[in-house]
């Protein structure tokens, strides 16, 4: 196995709890843009409709997923600039 590879999966797992952590921050100040308030719905708040908590888990669902693939790939160009070879 390559020496960029090693290195890859390490850097990557923490990378990758950093951008969890920023994937929530961000949503909260979405939510608070869209929704005027500080909390979103979760799906056992019995007083949210089926829209608000669906919108929300969707909504998490996009931020996540771009952060995680932003992430990735600059993860990915910073080790091919390092080492000359794409990880993977």
């Amino acid at each position: 196995m390559k020496a960029s590879k090693i290195a890859y999966k390490p850097v990557g797992l923490a990378l990758g709890a950093v951008s969890g952590m920023d994937t929530g921050v961000a949503f909260k100040q979405v939510w608070k843009m869209i929704g005027h308030e500080d909390d979103a719905p979760d799906a056992s708040d019995e007083g949210r409709t089926w829209q608000e908590v669906l919108l929300a888990a969707a909504l998490r669902g996009v931020i996540f997923a771009v952060v995680k693939a932003a992430v990735d790939r600059g993860e990915a160009v910073a080790t091919r600039r390092l080492t000359g070879t794409w990880p993977g």
